[in-house]
C-alpha cells in the first residue's frame, strides 16, 4: 500500500480539523479546539489503496515561521477558508504560493468551508470570483461543510486519486 502526505492548511477556525474529522472519523463536533503545531491523522482510501497521512497544520500567523518545514514532502494540500469570514478567502493565494513553493510538484485542493451559514446566493457569487487559472497547482475549488459531510470525501478522494497517478498523466 502507498502512503501519501497530505496538508490542511488555513487561517485558525475555518475548520481544517472538522474537515478532517468528517473524513476519517465520520464525526462532528461544534466545539471549537484549537490545533497546536500539527496534528498527524490516518486514513486508508480502499478504492484506491492508499493511505493518506492528514496533516493537520496549526493557523496562526507565528506559525508562518515553521509552515515550510511541515509541508515538506506533502504530495497535496488542502487549503481552506470560511466563507462567513472573508478575510480567510483573502489569504488563499498566500496560502496557495506558500505550499507551491514548498512542493512544486504538489497537488492542491480549495475547501471553501462552512457552507452551512450561508445563502446559496452568496455561495453562487463568491465561487463566481474564483478562477482556477490562478492557481496552477489547483485541482479544484470545493465548497464544504465538515457539518453536513457536503463535499468532503469527493475532495479528498479526488486528491488521493491524483497525487498516485503516474508521473505525465
Amino acid at each position: 500500500m502507498i502512503s501519501k502526505k497530505i496538508c490542511l492548511v488555513g487561517d485558525f477556525g475555518v475548520g481544517k480539523t472538522s474537515l478532517i474529522r468528517r473524513f476519517v472519523d465520520r464525526q462532528f463536533s461544534d466545539q471549537y479546539l484549537s490545533t497546536v503545531g500539527v496534528k498527524i491523522s490516518r486514513k486508508v482510501v480502499e478504492s484506491l489503496n492508499v493511505q493518506l497521512l492528514i496533516w493537520d497544520l496549526e493557523g496562526h500567523t507565528k506559525f508562518k515561521a515553521i509552515a515550510p518545514t511541515y509541508l515538506q514532502g506533502s504530495g497535496g494540500a488542502v487549503i481552506v477558508a470560511d466563507v462567513t469570514r472573508p478575510e480567510t478567502i483573502d489569504q488563499l493565494s498566500e496560502r496557495v504560493n506558500l505550499f507551491s513553493s514548498v512542493n512544486p510538484k504538489g497537488s492542491i485542493m480549495i475547501a471553501l468551508n462552512k457552507i452551512d451559514l450561508i445563502e446559496e446566493e452568496k455561495l453562487k457569487k463568491l465561487l463566481q470570483q474564483f478562477q482556477l487559472e490562478d492557481w496552477k497547482q489547483a485541482l479544484g475549488i470545493y465548497p464544504t461543510s465538515a457539518k453536513t459531510g457536503s463535499s468532503v470525501d469527493e475532495m479528498f478522494e479526488r486528491l488521493a486519486a491524483k497525487m498516485i497517478e503516474p508521473v505525465g498523466m
